[in-house]
């Protein structure tokens, strides 16, 4: 489980814990929005170097294994946590995919043209390597776990759904425009604080099963079965358009 918030820590260390939690944070906002057009070629060779710099990291700094999530003792338990809800959001996307009357809901243009190795790319590789390991890593381990550190549980939580929110600012923007949902600029704003809200709500979620299972096994499987769920809903709402 995450360590509580320490007391009667020196001055300087606390200082210390205090700016590598400052820096994970601003570089977390920043990563996904300023990166994303030159690492597309790369994006799971990059995001999985990204997850293995955070992490040694965070151990440099200081935190452990246990704080990060990343004990091995824990994955068997993280995975129970998670498969009540996983399961349930796995038959919801069926449940979406197969009704006529919302499947139209679920097509994005991203996968439209995907032949079958392209969407076997996406959900055997791409999302699950480049996407949910680098950020439940970076997010429900790293960050979460620096901000503990610094602040109680409900903030250290409340801040890290916060960045996860806006990280997804330029990859919403991308696809309003591919989809074309925003017709204008009033639009795209609204579309873009919907998502941050959205994507900061879920963070929660996933914050919460990181500590109610000790291990990110638990965030990682919800949050596999949502993006992986949802790249595959959308191809099959598109192809049977």
């Amino acid at each position: 489980m995450l360590r509580t918030v320490p007391h009667g820590q020196p001055g300087g260390a606390r200082r210390r814990d205090a700016a590598f939690a400052a820096a994970a944070c601003g570089v977390l906002a920043a990563y996904n929005n300023v990166t994303g057009p030159w690492q597309r070629g790369w994006y799971p060779l990059a995001n999985l170097a990204a997850a293995g710099a955070a992490v040694a990291a965070a151990r440099v700094s200081g935190l452990t294994p246990a704080d990060l999530g990343l004990q091995r003792d824990g994955v068997r338990g993280g995975v129970r946590a998670a498969a009540g809800p996983a399961g349930a959001l796995a038959v919801g996307w069926l449940a979406l995919a197969a009704a006529p009357a919302t499947r139209p809901a679920l097509a994005d243009q991203r996968v439209s043209g995907l032949t079958w190795p392209g969407l076997g790319y996406q959900v055997i590789i791409r999302i699950p390597v480049g996407t949910v390991l680098w950020e439940e890593t970076a997010f429900r381990g790293v960050l979460q776990a620096s901000l503990r550190r610094v602040l109680p549980g409900p903030a250290a939580v409340a801040v890290t759904s916060a960045v996860f929110g806006i990280w997804h600012i330029r990859p919403t923007v991308a696809a309003l425009r591919v989809n074309r949902l925003a017709t204008s600029r009033r639009a795209e704003l609204a579309g873009v604080a919907a998502a941050v809200a959205g994507t900061a709500a879920a963070g929660v979620v996933l914050s919460w099963l990181r500590n109610r299972s000790g291990s990110l096994a638990a965030p990682a499987l919800l949050h596999l079965t949502a993006n992986c769920g949802g790249a595959l809903a959308g191809w099959w709402a598109v192809t049977r358009r």
